[in-house]
């Protein structure tokens, strides 16, 4: 889940009592948010975040948020270190259910394993639903961890065979033994 500093650089709080059936809306990021989340999931920028959404009550207090995480993002090619431009548009299905009808695993019940693969759903905490820890962790999870500029590679056979220490050769392993060799 989320921790307390997900939660204060985005957060926007619905009240499950003042929403209706059916009700839409949309959330945008504003520039300091954008700043902040660029800084805690080390990105190059943050043009834009948006999420349009619409939440359909079920029954026993639950309700269904259906939406689109859409964000304009700037990462770095891990390969050239050159800015990676990544548009993403992702679709978000969650339930939020009241608190008591959330139970934790009962111990040794199952695999703990597979209890944390389950589509868990998120709380409604004192009558609240707070849809800026799922934006935020939602675009978390949709970077790619090794982003890369398109026809960048890194091919270690351009490397050169390995060498063996002490041929008077470069690298690493030539520098390491000539060291030892002292």
């Amino acid at each position: 889940m989320t921790n307390e500093a997900d939660r204060a650089v985005l957060s926007r709080i619905l009240k499950v009592d003042e929403i209706k059936d059916g009700a839409s809306g949309e959330i945008a990021a504003s520039e300091a948010e954008r700043d902040a989340i660029v800084d805690l999931l080390d990105l190059a920028g943050l043009k834009r975040l948006i999420f349009p959404y619409r939440l359909d009550h079920g029954a026993g207090g639950r309700w269904r948020l259906t939406g689109r995480l859409q964000a304009n993002v700037t990462q770095t090619c891990v390969v050239s270190l050159d800015p990676v431009e990544v548009r993403l548009d992702v679709p978000v299905e969650v339930e939020f259910w009241p608190a008591s009808l959330l139970k934790e695993p009962e111990e040794g019940a199952e695999d703990p394993v597979s209890v944390a693969l389950l589509d868990w759903p998120e709380p409604i905490a004192d009558g609240r639903i707070d849809l800026g820890p799922l934006i935020y962790e939602t675009l978390a999870t949709a970077l790619d961890p090794y982003p890369k500029r398109e026809g960048v590679s890194f091919d270690w056979s351009q490397q050169g065979p390995p060498q063996e220490a002490g041929e008077g050769k470069s690298g690493p392993f030539a520098a390491l033994a000539a060291l030892k060799r002292r």
